[in-house]
This record gives C-alpha cells, structure tokens and sequence, in this order.
C-alpha cells in the first residue's frame, strides 16, 4: 500500500484556541464552573471531530497520561518513559506488572469506538454484564440523569463506592460515559487527567465540581497537545518523498497512530537494521524524536 498524506490544514493557526476566559480567573460558585466546563466542552468538541488532527495518536498519548497520572495519585513513581518500557517490549505470556496492566487498561480503552466488548478489552475482570449495566444505567438517552459532567462523576462515585481500590477501572468508566453522553465515539482521558489526589475521595456534589474542574484543566492540556501533534504530522508529511527507503509508507503510517515505536515493529523495512536507520533518519530530519536516551530499546515517537 502507498503512503497517501493526511489531510493537513494550511493554516496550522486555524486550529480552534480556547478562549481565554474560560481559564481566567477562578469560578467561585457551582453555577459558574459548570458554565466554564460546559464552554470547554463544546470547544474540545470541535478539536476532536478535526480529520487534520491525529485523533488515534491523540488518544494514545492522553492515555499515557491518563496512566501516569493513576500513578501519581497512588504514590507509584512510574512516570512516562517507565510506562512506555513496561508495555513495549512485551513478549506474548510476558507480565507487564502493575503499571504495565494499567497502562494497557487504558490504551485499550481509547482504541475502538465505545461498547462493552471494546471495555471489557480494557478491563477484563469485569464481567460484561457488569460493564453494560454501569454504561446502560447512565444512558445519555436517559431522562433525569443531569448533564453529561454529572453523569460521569455519579458513574465515578458509583465504582469507587463498589471497588475502592480500583481507580483505573472507575475512571476509564467515567471518561466512557463522558464521551457517549457528548455523542463521541471513543473515550477521550478528560477526568483521568484531570483529576487530583483528593478529588476521588469526595462524593456528590463536591466530586461534581472536581469534575467539572477537571475538564477545564485537561481540555486546556488536550488542546494543547492536539496542536503540537497537528503541527507534526504536518511536518512528517512534508519529509515524506525524500523517504525513497521500501516499506517506508507502511512504516511512517506507526508513527501518525502510535505513541511510541520500536524499530522492530517497523516490519515493513524487512530487516532490523533498516529500521534502525530508517528511525535515525527521521530523528535527523526533525520529524521524530528519540524517547528513551537509550543506546539500545530505542524507542520513537512525534
């Protein structure tokens, strides 16, 4: 198959910016911060239904983040690149560990379109029956429930309150029902992200309103991100016919959904050494970075 460029705008800058207001100052009642949350929302829509934003690799790398932020907040010290290590290299029958199994949890999450057989992927020791209750009694169909920022948090409080020890699993089900009652398709990690330490051991009202402040916080992050992956696929698309390499379409379509890619997953260069070069290559032309400050088990992403 031949690499065909993605649809990039020519104005980067058009890519839409969160107002200001919506991030300046603090909203001081419950009233206000659900108007800002609200405005962040509807914003962060328009980000995440662009066909010039790389909404795959958005996602995967909102889930490392989704990750090392579960890590944070249960005093682990796995951060990013260790999170990375943990799932990279995983061989079939290997163990990924505690960080590894939350890391997956969430990278499943966000690759397929929102069902229980997708969540059940994600969190398997959950029965399916259990997910389809959890996402069926929050229906955004449903009538009386609130808007959807409540509805993720009543959903939220509702798996922590049954199993407290998993707050992975509770978030990924509330960023679930966030996204179906917004009509997204697949899970976008807002409250994972956004949400600190102490926001999950509050309850009704208290926990909406941590809520809703999570989402101002992370669409800032999210749209921030958005931007700087939008301006490098630009880039890797503009670097691609000076790739004469065979195999080389096959290999830069990884880069435009993956978070990280090792050399041996570039299988299309038909040999180890070729990808090796073919990755150093585009370190040197600017459009891939190095993640490790490895020698070896190297990894790459934009």
């Amino acid at each position: 198959m031949t690499y065909q460029p993605g649809t990039i705008s020519d104005d980067l800058n058009s890519l839409p910016k969160l107002p200001d207001w919506v991030t300046s100052g603090r909203a001081e009642t419950p009233e206000d911060v659900a108007f800002l949350s609200g405005a962040a929302l509807a914003h962060l829509h328009l980000v995440v239904s662009r066909e010039d934003v790389p909404q795959s690799l958005l996602r995967e790398r909102l889930a490392l983040r989704a990750a090392e932020a579960c890590m944070m907040r249960s005093g682990r010290s796995e951060r990013a690149g260790e999170l990375r290590d943990a799932v990279a290299f995983l061989q079939p029958g290997d163990q990924p560990g505690p960080a590894g199994e939350v890391t997956l949890s969430w990278r499943h999450a966000v690759e397929r379109p929102i069902a229980v057989k997708a969540l059940h992927r994600a969190l398997p020791t959950l029965a399916p029956e259990q997910i389809a209750t959890w996402l069926d009694g929050f229906d955004p169909r449903g009538a009386g429930q609130g808007g959807p920022v409540a509805r993720s948090a009543a959903v939220l409080e509702t798996v922590l309150a049954e199993k407290p020890r998993e707050e992975a699993t509770a978030l990924i089900l509330a960023d679930a029902i966030l996204a179906q009652a917004l009509g997204w398709n697949h899970i976008v990690p807002l409250l994972a992200v956004g949400l600190k330490r102490g926001d999950l051991r509050k309850r009704g009202e208290d926990l909406r309103l941590a809520c809703h402040r999570a989402v101002i916080a992370s669409t800032v992050e999210v749209t921030r991100l958005a931007a700087d992956l939008t301006r490098s696929v630009a880039r890797l698309h503009a670097v691609a016919p000076k790739l004469r390499a065979k195999g080389a379409g096959e290999a830069l379509k990884l880069f435009l959904t993956r978070d990280a890619v090792a050399p041996s997953a570039l299988t299309s260069l038909n040999s180890d050494r070729a990808a090796r070069r073919f990755c150093g290559r585009l370190v040197e032309l600017g459009v891939v970075r190095e993640l490790t400050g490895r020698d070896t088990f190297r990894l790459y992403g934009l």
